[in-house]
């Protein structure tokens, strides 16, 4: 396939990068610092790009089959509401290109539900966590709003506790609920978006992901 990767020097993005040209896709990877990106391959193309503006992200995405987002905010008080923001530019740049399938990056706690969740998670670390990342989750539940407003086929993939350790190229998940697990490598959360972007049970759903 033809895939689109924004923020793709970024913990996750970095790594749906090096899967995909692994499986054998074309990559076309947005950056705001091409030098931050440490990944050369003939199916690669990196291009210097605003994430946050649709026409930018249209010159990134024009002829992919589909998109995936890792972009998130820089910090608890990231001012520019990098996930809300990215994600209308991303839907607006695919309705003038006829792109159809995003898959974005949210998080665990996101499912307010707790549906799958067992009690510790649900009725304690879920609302401590909601406490302390407020900001950054409000702009997580804008992102998905949006996308659920929208007419594409979107995906967004709900991680725990993020690990830099190797991956095991291994995950478990469940559609609109939380799997039981505490974290997941970032490699493996790359794993599962690529394996979702062809996966139908996961079109225009919440996907929790663990271990």
């Amino acid at each position: 396939m033809k895939l689109s990767v924004l923020g793709a020097s970024g913990g996750i993005g970095r790594h749906v990068v090096t899967l995909a040209l692994a499986d054998g896709h074309q990559v076309t990877a947005a950056v705001r610092d091409p030098a931050r990106l440490a990944v050369r391959h003939d199916n690669l193309t990196v291009v210097r790009a605003d994430a946050l503006d649709a026409v930018s992200v249209k010159e990134v995405i024009a002829g992919s089959q589909a998109v995936l987002s890792g972009i998130g905010a820089a910090g608890r008080k990231d001012p520019l509401r990098p996930a809300s923001t990215s994600a209308r530019a991303a839907l607006e740049a695919m309705a003038s290109t006829g792109v159809r399938r995003i898959l974005t990056v949210s998080a665990g706690p996101l499912n307010r539900t707790g549906a799958g969740q067992p009690f510790a998670s649900r009725s304690v670390f879920g609302p401590l966590l909601w406490a302390v990342l407020r900001d950054v989750y409000t702009d997580l539940a804008r992102m998905e709003r949006i996308l659920r407003d929208s007419d594409v086929d979107w995906t967004v993939v709900r991680p725990p506790r993020l690990l830099n350790s190797p991956g095991t190229g291994t995950y478990r998940h469940l559609v609109e609920a939380g799997p039981v697990g505490a974290s997941i490598t970032r490699a493996d959360a790359a794993r599962a978006m690529l394996d979702f972007v062809t996966m139908p049970e996961t079109f225009r759903h919440a996907v929790g992901i663990s271990a």
